[in-house]
């Protein structure tokens, strides 16, 4: 990935600051994935946020993206992304596009990145971004994301960026033997970040950590 982006909101050396004591944050927050902490320096979180909030970019908080939709906290972003490339994984699937934030961070990362969104707008939105930035390995659908992506599967990893309260068997059907879906399971009054792997036995399952994410719906708006 090229780290030299084009200036955005005329934020310029003030983001690069910002990012570098973000970074410091997550790595005392326990995030050990170097890759994934440069990843997180070199992206900027501002161009994916309104205008008005972009001065809050770098710090560790979910931000409003509309449609009641948020861009996660950088540190979720940071531990989702190492949990699930613990291992090189050519080609991965999104569930929920959202600002197409972690969408860049997986395509700064990864071969493929198939991202679903349920929200139009959202969808044009985060493609803008995205193209401006230069990714060209990420691509977008406007679908129900509980249905995944078939036409590409199988995936070598999955993650869900909204939380579920049951796995859509949809999705652990276009896992990759080997592959790994990572996923905010609604628990009723706690939600828990689950890491699912498919094993030669059959599907492995890891509870992580609380988080708290928007519920994750079917349809499409």
């Amino acid at each position: 990935m090229n780290p030299t982006f084009p200036n955005r909101h005329g934020y310029g050396m003030t983001s690069l600051r910002a990012r570098q004591r973000l970074i410091t944050f997550l790595r005392d927050a326990g995030i050990r994935d170097q890759n994934v902490l440069d990843t997180l320096l070199n992206i900027p979180r501002h161009w994916f946020v309104d205008e008005a909030l972009a001065s809050r970019a770098y710090e560790n908080t979910a931000l409003p993206i509309g449609f009641g939709q948020t861009i996660s906290q950088p540190y979720t972003v940071a531990r989702m992304t190492e949990l699930l490339l613990d291992q090189t994984r050519p080609k991965v699937l999104e569930i929920g596009t959202g600002s197409g934030y972690q969408t860049a961070v997986l395509a700064s990362l990864v071969q493929q990145v198939f991202s679903v969104e349920r929200v139009g707008k959202l969808v044009d939105r985060a493609r803008e971004r995205l193209r401006e930035l230069r990714f060209d390995n990420a691509r977008l659908k406007y679908d129900d994301g509980l249905l995944g992506w078939p036409r590409y599967a199988p995936f070598d990893g999955i993650i869900v960026t909204a939380a579920a309260e049951a796995v859509p068997d949809e999705l652990l059907e276009q896992l990759r033997p080997g592959g790994r879906l990572v996923i905010p399971m609604d628990k009723g009054a706690v939600q828990e970040l689950t890491v699912y792997e498919r094993k030669a036995y059959g599907i492995e399952t890891k509870s992580i950590e609380t988080v708290n994410f928007v519920p994750l719906l079917g349809g499409v708006l």
